[in-house]
């Protein structure tokens, strides 16, 4: 029998400048992300689209979504096989592309993990278990484009 999981958040605009959407440079694109109990995310959209470039826009938390929920199975997996994993870094890339009428869609993710392990003879096992991570990432299971890997290990 599958388990189901719920997940909830308040999304709230904050960008009314005082004439709301009058027209479209009238508003700004910041808003919160809240969850009980969590810090709120400030937002915005990318500055490509009249966005703020110090709030985190929805294609930067979609990337993290993706390389956390990897991140998460692969450590699972290591501490399941006795890898001893002691650093672990990633630096996702993503390509979105925009079409002619504004809408658009992600074509690829590639996470890019650097992880530091405590012995060489782990090396090689852990750099399989990526495969396995993906196969199993909730978030990757969800997507109808690629996600792909270029991990690097080392002790």
């Amino acid at each position: 029998m599958q388990k189901e999981h719920q997940y909830q958040l308040t999304i709230t605009w904050t960008g009314n400048t005082g004439s709301g959407t009058f027209d479209y440079r009238s508003y700004e694109r910041a808003h919160t992300i809240k969850a009980d109990n969590k810090p709120v995310i400030q937002a915005s959209s990318d500055t490509a689209f009249r966005g703020d470039s110090t709030k985190y826009n929805p294609e930067e938390l979609l990337l993290a979504s993706i390389s956390g929920c990897h991140m998460l199975w692969f450590l699972h997996l290591c501490a399941q096989h006795e890898i001893v994993v002691i650093d672990y870094t990633d630096k996702p890339t993503g390509v979105m592309v925009e079409n002619p009428d504004g809408s658009g869609h992600f074509k690829e993710v590639v996470l890019h993990p650097v992880v530091k392990v405590s012995e060489a003879g782990m090396i090689d096992k852990t750099v399989a278990l990526h495969e396995k991570a993906h196969q199993l990432c909730f978030i990757a299971n969800s997507l109808n484009f690629p996600v792909k890997h270029d991990p690097a290990c080392s002790v």
